[in-house]
């Protein structure tokens, strides 16, 4: 028997429900996977609440990556074997402790983590490249304004950012996610309460600006971040957790800054080449020593206390569900 969380109607997390299936048969060429751990991100809110891009018909189940032990392979699979550890990526479906899924969805897990990392990993470090090297082209010595650092995305795009050899300036809403921020490679902190943040910016760049805005946070944000941008500049939309922010198109001509939509999911299905390149950058970067912060690891019947630590921003880093 399978258990998983399920959306039946479209709702706040407490809406959701623990139910027991009985484990289907396998497909042609698919992969069952026993899942040890399930990754929350912020989309898996917005989607069982019906304010996501992607609307899965009722009932679904919550969750886009995962990482577990193969347990049964159909004949047709090919490159996987019983027994391997793996990632599963998914568009929805990863909060169950089983998953059947295809061959192609699966990539080994980096030898250096553990499960609730492997299942924290591809979604937050995945967007954090395709938004920094593919849209923003970040280059070196170039100042990096991260936005939400403490956040699963955010501190991946500090991570990397310092990989890239950026100037790395992180901005969270607490101490302590930027001491977190700061682990991770941050050259300049910037509390959101202590001092407005473009005015940091100013002043840390001796008025010039930062070269790249990372956002996952939009609303007010995003409009003072182009106040404190460098001609040239790319503000980089990764989401809007805290509102929809609007374009001051005069500050943009000024500047001669673009803003790029940033959808590191779609950006591989309309071209698969990207993901492939991306993949083997990060799994290199992970048996180097890049990985997530998972700050919290709960059991998977506490599903709705996860989600409400990324909805109250609670969480430093990542979020995993364990099924141990």
């Amino acid at each position: 028997m399978v258990r998983a969380v399920v959306c039946r109607e479209l709702g706040p997390p407490e809406s959701l429900r623990l139910e027991t299936f009985p484990s289907r048969p396998l497909g042609e060429g698919e992969v069952r996977v026993a899942i040890r751990a399930a990754g929350l991100n912020f989309p898996d809110i917005l989607m069982a609440a019906g304010e996501y891009q992607l609307k899965p018909e009722l009932p679904f189940t919550p969750g886009v990556e995962a990482a577990g032990d193969v347990t049964e392979v159909d004949a047709a699979a090919r490159g996987i074997a019983v027994g391997d550890k793996v990632i599963v990526k998914m568009r929805y479906g990863a909060y169950a402790d089983e998953a059947a899924v295809a061959s192609s969805q699966l990539v080994p897990m980096p030898s250096t983590f553990d499960y609730a990392e492997g299942a924290t990993f591809l979604a937050g470090h995945g967007t954090a490249y395709h938004a920094l090297i593919d849209r923003g082209g970040l280059q070196a010595g170039e100042v990096l304004l991260v936005h939400g650092a403490g956040g699963g995305v955010g501190l991946a795009a500090v991570e990397m950012g310092k990989l890239l050899c950026a100037t790395v300036i992180a901005c969270a809403s607490s101490e302590e996610k930027l001491e977190i921020a700061k682990a991770k490679g941050a050259d300049h902190l910037v509390l959101y309460s202590r001092e407005p943040f473009r005015d940091a910016v100013k002043r840390i760049t001796d008025g010039r600006g930062a070269d790249v805005v990372f956002d996952p946070v939009g609303g007010e944000v995003f409009e003072n971040s182009l106040r404190c941008i460098a001609w040239g500049a790319r503000v980089l939309v990764i989401g809007f957790t805290g509102g929809i922010g609007l374009a001051r198109t005069n500050l943009l001509l000024i500047k001669g800054a673009s803003v790029l939509g940033v959808r590191a999911g779609e950006a591989v299905r309309k071209n698969p080449a990207l993901g492939q390149v991306r993949l083997a950058a990060l799994l290199q970067w992970a048996e180097d020593g890049l990985r997530p912060n998972v700050s919290h690891r709960l059991p998977l019947e506490d599903y709705a206390k996860a989600m409400r630590l990324l909805i109250d921003r609670k969480a430093i880093g990542r979020v995993a569900l364990v099924m141990d």
